[in-house]
């Protein structure tokens, strides 16, 4: 549990520096590294979340209190919750992460919480990103070298400069066994870091030794910029390894994830709503420099479901704002094999789908060298869709000229139609068919119809959610204690007092009843600062698993006013809550007086008679207070 593992950690690192992070982090800058978010009204943010896929966003960001919450899979928490999630680090390596974009200087303590101690051993990601920034700055040195001259050669052929190089970090491995390893070492990187990081591994003598060598490369770096791998290009004749090797897969390299260049393109590619997949590490220079920003490429691996998701996050692609995804393949056969595998993977998207192909089938590195950077930006620019370019070429390969190939070739092109995610242009994709096929559109119709039977209509669904579901807000009750409760998450200065003069009892849903039990026991309202330490002390207080859900929910989830709230909201909400017990216990009371006998039970009846009317001057008074509308 994260609580947990606050509690853990708060024995290490002190709690007023966990405070002094969670206050100082701006939550929206820390997501945006790898969601794109656009403004949800009231002060929040959406976008995609990062943990589920879905269309529609219901991933929602509060930068005022600095939490977030998904509607979608019920996620929540603060920045370092985020961290943890996304980037799979602990709860160490998240303060730390986070505490150095602050400029925070962390304190620790021992075990026994006494004296303090000096920095102690940081989290295994953070070792590694520093083993890799380390590495890429040894690398960089090393490309001005003379032995380095081949890669310069190299680039300069390719039509980069020394800028070039610079801009995107290009180092060169020396020809030296274990001359990275020793410069590592001495800086304090142990035996064991190095090689989980990939850097160094094992010789068959059992000494550490370099994993590249007399290799240009590339520094691989993820959404926030931070070195974790490296892409290594062959320059020797001699050397019999592979054209291009990377970092072998590692805690922080995970090659299904990683793309080439986002970190460069991704504020382009939420800009525009459009990104370029290329294939390799100069095609992503060539584009960058020839005014194509939002290039980015794979890295050693094909094309996936995870690259995809990726993509989708930083687009934001939605049902709200479909992007467009360009693929540029070679024209070759192997390029249209790529080119139809991505069109399998089509409807992961809910933008519109294109590829580009060059005329003479250059990669845009041979492109741009042989025409220049407007021959690269027309290249994009004529990009065709995605599907027309599939059917085309599944009907190029059929003798259209017997009868036997046309109804092959509608056979083979019927699926490609039926999986078109847009319902309103299969019609017109059926007709077009028909006319390539030169058919007759009533069988062309029937075989798409009968590809498309047994499949999903639509792209890639949300999961269903897992867990106890937070309370539904389907009645005027349930609508009245989710205000309250959210006065006490997201306005505890302003609701304070208030808040917690009105008993817990006035709660009556269960998982409200838990929630408001978790906001005594972190110390009430009245004591708040409010922000993401106060959201997350409630949800550490708080027992039930759908209650803390539901923490985070509300900590997000907009007040149901125009503007900002005011005393007499909460006077108003806080009213409104008390209302329903009061008349309820009102007609209780009057009930039960008409049932008792005033003669032979006189001192009940003149006991629940002043209640009752102790109880209507107070219901008139709450009336009053009430009056407006939520």
């Amino acid at each position: 549990m994260y609580a947990e593992e606050v509690a853990e950690m708060a024995g290490r690192i002190r709690d007023e520096d966990i405070a002094l992070v969670r206050e100082r982090t701006s939550i929206a800058e820390v997501i945006s590294d790898t969601v794109t978010l656009k403004s949800a009204g009231g002060g929040n943010l959406k976008g995609l979340c990062p943990f589920h896929d879905e269309k529609s966003p219901s991933f929602n960001v509060s930068p005022a209190r600095n939490v977030w919450y998904c509607f979608g899979c019920g996620a929540g928490g603060d920045a370092i919750k985020f961290l943890m999630d996304a980037e799979h680090l602990s709860f160490v390596e998240s303060v730390e992460r986070l505490a150095g974009r602050a400029g925070i200087q962390l304190r620790y303590v021992e075990d026994d919480r006494s004296a303090p101690r000096a920095r102690p051993q940081q989290g295994q990601r953070q070792r590694l990103v520093a083993a890799h920034a380390a590495a890429e700055e040894f690398y960089r040195a090393q490309l001005t070298t003379a032995g380095a001259r081949p890669a310069r050669e190299f680039l300069a052929q390719r039509g980069f400069d020394r800028a070039a190089a610079e801009r995107y970090g290009c180092g060169f491995a020396p020809d030296a066994w274990d001359l990275l390893t020793k410069h590592l070492r001495q800086q304090g990187f142990t035996h064991d870091e190095l090689v989980t990081a990939g850097l160094s591994r094992p010789s068959r003598s059992g000494t550490l030794i370099d994993r590249f060598r007399r290799r240009l490369l590339w520094p691989i770096r993820d959404l926030t910029g931070d070195v974790i791998g490296f892409g290594a290009r062959k320059l020797f004749d001699d050397d019999d390894g592979p054209k291009y090797l990377n970092t072998p897969e590692t805690p922080i390299y995970k090659k299904s994830h990683v793309l080439y260049g986002i970190d460069q393109a991704k504020r382009e590619i939420a800009k525009q709503g459009k990104v370029v997949v290329v294939e390799g590490y100069t095609d992503v220079m060539a584009c960058h420099l020839a005014g194509v920003t939002t290039a980015v490429a794979t890295c050693g691996t094909a094309f996936g479901t995870d690259h995809i998701s990726v993509l989708r996050r930083v687009l934001f692609d939605s049902d709200e704002r479909a992007g467009e995804i360009i693929f540029t393949f070679d024209g070759d056969a192997a390029g249209q094999k790529a080119a139809l595998r991505a069109f399998e993977d089509d409807q992961r998207f809910v933008g519109r789908t294109f590829i580009a192909v060059s005329p003479d089938n250059m990669d845009p590195c041979e492109l741009r060298l042989a025409k220049g950077d407007l021959a690269v930006r027309d290249l994009v620019a004529r990009r065709e869709p995605l599907v027309d370019f599939a059917l085309r070429h599944v009907i190029n390969r059929f003798d259209l000229d017997t009868v036997d190939g046309r109804v092959e070739a509608m056979r083979r092109a019927a699926p490609l139609v039926a999986k078109i995610k847009d319902r309103e242009k299969r019609p017109e994709y059926v007709r077009k068919l028909a006319g390539d096929l030169g058919m007759e559109i009533e069988p062309v119709q029937r075989a798409v119809l009968a590809a498309g039977s047994g499949q999903s209509a639509g792209g890639a669904s949300a999961p269903a959610r897992s867990g106890p579901a937070a309370p539904t807000a389907d009645s005027p009750r349930s609508l009245v204690e989710r205000e309250a409760l959210k006065l006490a998450l997201q306005e505890p200065v302003l609701a304070g007092p208030m808040f917690d003069a009105v008993e817990a009892g006035e709660y009556r849903h269960p998982v409200h009843v838990a929630v408001r039990a978790a906001i005594a026991d972190a110390g009430g309202v009245a004591a708040a600062t409010g922000g993401a330490v106060w959201i997350e002390q409630v949800r550490d207080a708080c027992d039930d698993l759908a209650g803390q859900a539901l923490v985070g929910e509300l900590a997000v989830e907009p007040l149901r006013i125009d503007g900002e709230p005011d005393p007499r909201y909460v006077s108003v909400t806080m009213a409104r809550l008390q209302w329903g017990s009061v008349t309820g216990r009102i007609k209780e009371l009057k009930s039960k007086i008409q049932r008792i006998n005033p003669v032979s039970h006189k001192d009940e009846y003149f006991g629940l008679f002043g209640e009752l009317l102790s109880l209507e001057q107070h219901a008139r008074a709450l009336r009053e207070q009430a009056a407006g509308g939520l």
